[in-house]
């Protein structure tokens, strides 16, 4: 089994109930200070919600209690490295010169420890090189989609080279999203999560095989 990170999509359907849209997409981006493969990075919302739900979303990422992990109550803590906070920041300025807003965050607080406060960016092109890039750090970015009764997200979901999870929000339920994502994993109304009842891996240049669930009990076996 390989598996290789991602650039993971969130997709918000133009039927989802927003306050659950957005208290799952908090919990999907930052848990794990945000270091982690399968936390969500790119935010495909319908066209209808987006403004409201970026607002949320905005002002839940700035009320996050940033600083030391081992006190209470603390939901942000510092990067694993400078040169994961160097990177992040490279990222940013990045995005910004492509053509991306900042509506909260991409500034290197003062004093110690390799903080970097929650970033939120709109309209990044897709085409820009950092779009493409996969983010173990605190910021994300977002987009508007147009979504329909067959394709519920636009295809800048599908243009990423890596696909190893991606989730979606919709009152609809998973049967109009499980046919219409290219990924390894696919999380409907739920926040990332790795289960040992359940294969655990990606396509795509996100790796291949799996590990977890049966598929991954049969990686650790002779056959017979």
């Amino acid at each position: 089994m390989l598996e290789l990170g991602g650039s993971d999509p969130f997709i918000v359907l133009e039927d989802a109930d927003l306050a659950k849209a957005v208290q799952l997409a908090v919990t999907s981006r930052y848990f794990n200070n945000s270091e982690g493969c399968i936390c969500a990075k790119r935010f495909l919302v319908a066209e209808s919600l987006f403004d409201d739900f970026t607002k949320a979303f905005v002002e839940q990422s700035k009320a996050l209690p940033m600083g030391d992990p081992l006190k209470e109550g603390i939901k942000l803590g510092p990067l694993a490295s400078s040169g994961a906070r160097k990177n992040l920041h490279r990222q940013v300025l990045d995005a910004v010169k492509a053509g991306a807003r900042i509506l909260t965050g991409g500034e290197i607080p003062a004093g110690p420890g390799n903080f970097y406060p929650p970033t939120v960016l709109v309209g990044l092109p897709p085409e820009a090189a950092v779009a493409k890039e996969e983010f173990l750090v605190p910021w994300l970015r977002f987009s508007p989609s147009r979504p329909t009764t067959r394709r519920f997200a636009s295809p800048i979901s599908l243009t990423s080279v890596s696909a190893l999870r991606s989730g979606a929000v919709t009152s609809s339920g998973p049967s109009r999203c499980r046919s219409e994502i290219e990924s390894g994993m696919v999380f409907i109304n739920d926040f990332t999560r790795s289960d040992p009842r359940a294969p655990f891996g990606g396509v795509k240049a996100s790796g291949y095989g799996r590990e977890l669930g049966a598929p991954g009990a049969r990686e650790l076996t002779n056959p017979n």
